[in-house]
């Protein structure tokens, strides 16, 4: 069943702890509303859905860069608060069992413990488990100060939130960032996972993250797996996570049905 909002919660006095922070308060309201759609990722082996990432939509399905483009440095903050109670928000009502990968943007976290609160909240009314939800970052994020990026995932992950870099090789400062902090996962970007079967160049390079992460104790995630021979090779490879429109394409406000057939 769909979980329902508590009446008139509030969240237990050990997640709503943080300092209070009055940047979200002393800002307008979003002047545009959006809504999400969810995709699924699976772990292939075990024949499950592992988590599903929420992707930004338009109120009525419109692209997530149609409402990116409304987003400015004058109401980023909000933007991304109320991204994250959206998001919880929708995957209660949906009856989404596993974890919710949320996208943050680092610049907009100004207090990591205090910008957490409204997410406390958003678990807490909606009752999704905290220790369900994943904040992924993109790794090309114009991020302005790195040291404040790991502070960011450090504070998640001591409240209990998993963390993970998205579209990691598509950036400059993957490596960087791994020797500093090492998420919980990293989702190999799609234009490194494209025709990967055909690319000795591709298989190399997605070969030694795997082996690295594998050493760092990082789950590897591929994206934007479209293909059979896409997903065999990193089979091979030792990936098990995997999300792409071979499996299920995003489904607006829904949960997405898994395609039978990616599976043999």
């Amino acid at each position: 069943m769909p979980h329902q909002p508590a009446p008139n919660a509030k969240a237990p006095a050990t997640e709503n702890s943080s300092p209070a922070c009055n940047r979200c308060q002393d800002l307008d309201e979003l002047d545009f509303d959006f809504s999400f759609a969810y995709q699924p990722i699976v772990n292939f082996f075990a024949r499950t859905i592992f988590a599903h990432e929420a992707l930004v939509r338009g109120i009525n399905g419109e692209s997530a860069a149609s409402v990116l483009s409304r987003v400015t440095d004058e109401n980023r903050y909000r933007f991304d608060q109320s991204c994250r109670v959206k998001a919880v928000e929708g995957a209660a009502k949906l009856g989404i069992q596993e974890f919710l990968s949320i996208n943050f943007l680092p610049n907009a976290v100004y207090q990591p413990e205090a910008c957490i609160r409204s997410t406390f909240e958003a678990a807490h009314t909606y009752n999704f488990s905290k220790d369900r939800i994943i904040f992924e970052v993109v790794e090309g994020e114009d991020v302005s100060d790195r040291p404040h990026l790991i502070d960011i995932f450090t504070e998640y992950r001591r409240f209990g939130f998993k963390t993970a870099i998205d579209d990691f090789g598509a950036g400059y400062a993957g490596l960087n960032l791994l020797a500093e902090f090492q998420p919980d996962l990293i989702k190999l970007d799609m234009d490194l996972i494209r025709d990967i079967h055909l690319n000795k160049a591709k298989q190399a390079i997605v070969g030694g993250v795997v082996q690295m992460c594998r050493d760092l104790e990082i789950e590897v995630l591929a994206e934007g797996i479209e293909t059979k021979a896409e997903r065999d090779f990193l089979l091979s490879c030792g990936v098990t996570l995997f999300q792409g429109y071979l499996f299920c394409k995003p489904a607006f406000q829904a949960i997405g049905q898994i395609n039978p057939d990616a599976w043999c």
